[in-house]
């Protein structure tokens, strides 16, 4: 093969790879599991590609951190990072549900969970106009320390939930 091609090959590759909008994150799952005190453990599972990896969040940061500081900014919550990985966040959010208690019954109270500020974030950085991104998580799923589950498919905001647990 001549150099000439490689090149050609090798310049239509890059072109490629620039032109094409990337899907810089998909968020696959969603699962927070309200605890009896009001804590919740959330786990959070997105899709990257390498190439996604490498571009786009590798300059910005751990998306668990930046997930903690979200959480602690828009709910003025405590978040502990549990586990981060390429592909997953797991979180810790103290008092996430108001508890009360009445006639001994307790009532666990969720906020409102919205991804829009997590987009409009992303809109800020230079290569915002070069990717496609999907905050909507595919399934969500809110469980209850009775057991009770509440289920969304692709929602980028999962609404306030109030479950009396039996």
């Amino acid at each position: 093969m001549s150099r000439k091609f490689i090149y050609l090959v090798i310049g239509i590759g890059i072109l490629f790879l620039c032109a094409c909008p990337a899907q810089a994150f998909t968020a696959k799952n969603l699962d927070i599991v309200v605890q009896d005190n009001g804590d919740a453990r959330i786990t959070f599972n997105y899709a990257l590609n390498w190439y996604e990896y490498v571009a786009v969040f590798a300059r910005i940061a751990d998306p668990g951190t930046e997930l903690k500081k979200a959480l602690e900014g828009n709910y003025g919550k405590n978040v502990d990072v549990i586990a981060t990985t390429g592909n997953q966040v797991e979180i810790l959010v103290h008092d996430y549900a108001s508890r009360t208690v009445k006639d001994n019954r307790t009532t666990l109270n969720t906020p409102v969970l919205s991804f829009r500020s997590a987009e409009k974030v992303l809109e800020t950085y230079w290569f915002a106009p070069l990717i496609d991104v999907d905050f909507s998580p595919e399934l969500t799923r809110v469980v209850f320390p009775d057991g009770f589950m509440q289920q969304y498919n692709n929602q980028i905001e999962i609404p306030a939930l109030s479950h009396t647990l039996n």
